[in-house]
């Protein structure tokens, strides 16, 4: 069985995403809230609560296989304040990594090392900021690779995402989980932009990885909402009407088309400051009917938390998205324990890793790494 610390762990999105047949040795988030989630859902003292800064090499049991890093966001996302790696969130990286300097040194350097974040991690600081990621793999004899995979491929949510996953150089490669170049949606543009940045030394220790397509998501948005949910009420006539009063004529017009659909259409919603016509900032509820929810997001204020509207013929009717809903968003089964407070849940599943998305890596890539079939193997070129 394989085993893997998990950092930056919040509810255990990552861990749920692996599943049962790993073994979990150590687990540490800063927020003491999230750690009695995480309690709640894998045990008592399955979780140390408390800063990645105070944790030393002595503090982590065994050699790990995997280590998942899902670092804060904040700083490097395009709704942040543009610190980057040096901001206090996104920073709490190079603590992160110096613990994994001291694994090395001690004899006890993972097989695997893996990030996540917001893509803005690729254009931070004109790239710098990922470069800096990179050149720090390559110091440590890793060599890592990126890719882009979008939650919209395994569960109705828009939610696309980067994963650096750096492997220790004597660590042998299977066949198929990487290629000679850039492949399919895995790499985009932007990736490819910010690999070409790179030194000459980080570019020598990249690495193409590649997984096959999933197949087509057969799950929509409408299929996860719930009738009777139990976090949130349904708003009142009046309230869905101011609704619609703050959307603008393209946003109404989806809302109609929706009534005439001949099926229940359910919309996601978010508010936003726009400039209207003479130029002043008003509030607009903007509507998608795609299938698909937007992105769960996490910042403080009304604004950042989704609606929905449920539309069935000229039945119009809307609400916050429930927390039971965010957390099936982030394909999490609903016997998963949410905190009991709205924003606190609310903030977790936003904060966190959709479970599926780790699943398809650990299936094409981590588990044929770390547990390879006879005959499928190759040396890391």
């Amino acid at each position: 069985m394989p085993n893997f610390y998990e950092f930056f762990a919040g509810g255990g999105m990552a861990r749920a995403g692996l599943g049962s047949r790993w073994d979990c040795l150590f687990a540490n988030d800063f927020d003491r809230k999230k750690g009695e989630t995480y309690e709640a859902n894998w045990g008592k003292g399955a979780l140390t609560v408390g800063d990645v800064k105070k944790v030393e090499a002595k503090d982590l049991p065994g050699q790990a296989d995997l280590v998942w890093g899902s670092f804060p966001c904040q700083d490097l996302s395009l709704a942040g304040g543009g610190a980057g790696l040096k901001g206090e969130r996104s920073g709490t990286f190079w603590p992160f990594w110096r613990l994994m300097q001291s694994l090395i040194k001690d004899g006890r350097a993972p097989s695997i090392i893996v990030l996540e974040n917001v893509c803005g991690a690729l254009t931070s600081h004109q790239g710098k900021d990922f470069a800096a990621i990179c050149a720090a793999f390559a110091r440590e004899n890793y060599r890592c690779g990126g890719m882009v995979i979008d939650a919209a491929d395994f569960v109705p949510q828009s939610r696309p995402r980067l994963f650096v996953i750096g492997i220790r150089d004597d660590v042998i490669l299977p066949d198929g989980v990487i290629a000679g170049e850039p492949v399919n949606d895995w790499h985009t543009q932007a990736l490819r932009n910010a690999h070409a940045k790179l030194s000459p030394r980080a570019k020598s220790n990249w690495l193409w990885w590649t997984m096959p397509r999933p197949p087509v998501r057969n799950s929509r948005f409408a299929d996860l909402i719930e009738d009777s949910p139990k976090s949130v009420n349904w708003h009142t006539a009046a309230e869905t009407k101011q609704l619609l009063s703050m959307m603008s004529d393209v946003n109404l017009e989806k809302v109609e088309a929706a009534k005439n659909a001949g099926r229940r259409m359910v919309g996601a919603i978010y508010k936003r400051t726009r400039h209207d016509e003479t130029g002043a900032k008003v509030q607009r509820a903007e509507i998608r009917f795609d299938d698909l929810a937007g992105c769960l997001r996490t910042p403080a204020g009304g604004s950042s938390r989704q609606l929905i509207m449920v539309v069935d013929g000229e039945k119009v009717k809307s609400r916050l998205i429930s927390t039971r809903e965010t957390a099936r968003l982030m394909g999490l089964p609903d016997d998963y324990i949410l905190p009991a407070r709205y924003n606190e849940a609310y903030h977790l599943t936003g904060d966190g890793v959709v479970a599926p998305v780790v699943r398809y890596l650990a299936a094409h890539i981590f588990e044929p790494v770390l547990m390879p079939q006879p005959g499928d193997m190759k040396e890391a070129a």
